[in-house]
């Protein structure tokens, strides 16, 4: 059924658009990227018919007003669409050739349960959760010509026609275009075509155009260059290619007003509404009493967790790509160095959180409030510019995988250093899992995610700033859900999440430092087995010792009875970690306590997946990647392959 859905599918968009390619010229239809999801859809039978009504829907605005979004059903089979013709292209001739070549490549990504196809002339994207207000995410990419590299002056003409279109774009409905000649010619110009989606609003439209030009920047001084971003897309070229004029389409005065009162209609039964609910907010704050958190926030915003926009823009040097120190699923990070002398670490989140102040405010606040060495210190944020940032503390050697899996940087890490780490890190999370305070699940444990100081010591990164935190404050955890290869097999497959979820994470640590190697299954070769399995199968066959770190063996190792005893004891309690039943595995606590204690150990039961060779589990009547428990919808970073400094 699925094949016959397909092919009547594919069928039907070739047609379409056989039939009106021949005219394809001034639409710019050429496809430059493609990105699909990695999610499967979750039923043919119902999925590809919501896929064709959206499109059909999205199709009639683009022949109207040049973009338009659509949802059609629910749950793990709806489907959000969006499509949009860049603003030089004429309504409806060029934007509706542009739509059916992007409508006949986006099938492309089925089965997969969405995707994004940026073509020079337009954009469009099918997903099966709202997206419509991201504007930044872990897809974001640029692509340079490679043809003809022009000099200085053509790199700063087009520097100029950048940062004018950047400047202008926002305040012009998101579009923007720009010629800039350059300097001592009369035939070569830069040309710069800027588009935010209709979607945004202004501040987060120029935060897209912002990062996208500082990116696009260092395709200079080649002729073309194309940045293609969540909530925008940039080009610049020495060759002229844009439209002479964008037509805009006829209005007809009875429809507009009509839509004039129509709205007049909608406002006056929304304010009456709204006056409803108004009342009953305050019927419900007196009854519980008050809990004003723009309170916390307007006081909070005058100690010393608040930090101006502006001074980490400067300390960023206008967030500069040279002070990139990472990215991941949820944010860019850059070192900054504040007034004082201060170095710190500057997140960039994809989310906006200025629109909820007081409860931001109020996680910082909480989050700011635990200390522990082994934890990576949060100094405070801001959310009072055009985005949130959060502060850390900068740590010179960055994160743990730059060193266990890199050959020559791994030397630097001998086996009482791994072992300092191990301890160092199981530490920090019993402080996270016992804190009388407020217990974090961490949900991301990785070597990206424990950083080290200057003297290689551990300190957990990103444990706890949550999108919303329970309300009884007893149990958070971070809105990252984790990254395929660590995830605990319960809460990939059902959502259940525990404690535990965090010990299976550090059990795949430990064999990571032990071998030097990263279990990331989805970097494996197809049917591969996952670092993992083969630990495992070698520890049944008592010859683990052939996967350790080659560095290991270059210490005292083979001359030490007790460094070898220690090594093959992490290897066991990470084994430990890792069983597939939750009950089995031990608290951190206890994990801690038999890898420092001479206790015997209990034989392990086998990890996940050992048979499935897969990391999503085959239940038919489930969406493996996104848990159950989840209220929200999920965003690209729910399941992030990710690899940054902290976040």
């Amino acid at each position: 059924m699925r094949r016959q859905f397909s092919f009547m599918l594919a069928l039907f968009l070739v047609a379409l658009s056989l039939h009106m390619r021949p005219t394809l010229g001034a639409a710019r239809a050429q496809t430059v990227n493609i990105q699909c999801e990695t999610t499967l859809e979750h039923n043919p039978k119902v999925f590809v018919p919501n896929f064709i009504s959206v499109m059909d829907t999205i199709s009639t605005q683009m022949r109207t007003i040049g973009y338009g979004k659509s949802i059609n059903g629910s749950g793990p089979d709806a489907n959000y669409g969006f499509a949009q013709c860049y603003g030089d292209l004429s309504v409806p001739d060029d934007c509706t050739l542009c739509y059916a070549e992007a409508r006949t490549v986006l099938p492309k990504c089925f089965p997969n349960n969405g995707g994004r196809i940026y073509l020079d002339g337009c954009f469009m994207r099918a997903d099966n959760y709202s997206f419509f207000k991201e504007y930044m995410g872990p897809g974001d990419t640029t692509l340079c010509g490679n043809t003809t590299q022009r000099g200085a002056k053509f790199h700063e003409s087009a520097r100029q026609a950048m940062l004018g279109a950047v400047e202008k774009a926002p305040k012009n409905g998101g579009y923007a275009r720009k010629q800039v000649l350059i300097s001592g010619s009369a035939n070569v110009s830069a040309y710069v075509l800027a588009n935010c989606w209709k979607t945004l609003d202004f501040d987060s439209c120029k935060a897209c155009l912002e990062n996208a030009s500082t990116s696009l920047m260092g395709c200079l001084p080649w002729s073309e260059g194309r940045a293609m971003y969540t909530g925008c897309f940039m080009r610049y070229s020495d060759q002229n290619f844009l439209n002479k004029e964008s037509r805009q389409p006829k209005v007809n005065i009875a429809v507009v007003v009509v839509a004039i009162l129509s709205s007049v209609a909608i406002v006056l039964v929304g304010a009456i509404i709204g006056v409803h609910l108004w009342k009953s907010r305050r019927i419900q704050q007196k009854r519980r009493g008050s809990n004003n958190t723009s309170k916390m926030a307007k006081s909070l915003f005058k100690s010393s967790l608040n930090f101006k926009y502006s001074t980490l823009q400067y300390a960023t040097g206008s967030f500069n790509i040279a002070n990139k120190i990472g990215q991941g699923g949820f944010g860019t990070v850059y070192k900054g160095v504040l007034a004082d002398g201060r170095e710190v670490a500057v997140k960039r989140l994809f989310v906006n959180n200025r629109h909820r102040a007081g409860d931001f405010y109020n996680e910082v606040n909480l989050i700011s409030s635990l200390e522990h060495k082994n934890l990576v210190r949060l100094l405070g944020c801001s959310c009072s510019g055009p985005e949130s940032l959060l502060v850390y503390e900068f740590l010179p050697n960055r994160s743990l995988d730059q060193f266990l899996f890199d050959t020559s940087r791994g030397k630097t890490l001998n086996w009482k250093k791994r072992f300092e780490i191990i301890k160092g890190t199981a530490e920090g999370l019993i402080y996270l899992h016992e804190n009388s305070k407020i217990r974090i699940i961490h949900r991301d444990i990785k070597a990206s995610n424990v950083l080290l100081d200057s003297k290689h010591r551990a300190k957990i990164a990103d444990f706890g700033l949550a999108r919303s935190f329970q309300d009884d404050k007893s149990h958070i955890s971070t809105a990252i859900a984790g990254t395929l290869g660590y995830m605990a097999p319960e809460y990939l497959a059902h959502g259940q999440l525990t404690e535990k979820a965090d010990v299976y994470s550090y059990g795949v640590l430990l064999i990571e430092i032990v071998t030097g190697r990263q279990n990331n299954m989805s970097k494996t070769s197809d049917y591969s087995d996952s670092l993992v399995t083969e630990v495992w199968k070698r520890f049944q066959n008592g010859i683990v010792e052939e996967v350790f770190d080659p560095n290991l063996m270059m210490d005292d190792y083979d001359n030490n009875h007790d460094t070898r005893q220690e090594v093959l004891r992490v290897v066991h309690v990470a084994l430990l970690c890792m069983q597939e039943i939750p009950s089995l595995r031990p608290s951190m606590s206890r994990a801690l306590q038999l890898l420092l204690q001479k206790e015997e150990l209990p034989a392990p039961t086998s990890p996940p997946f050992i048979d499935e060779k897969t990391m999503a589990l085959h239940d038919p009547n489930e969406d493996p990647i996104y848990p159950l428990n989840v209220s929200s919808a999920p965003s690209v970073a729910t399941v992030a392959h990710s690899s940054f400094y902290a976040r």
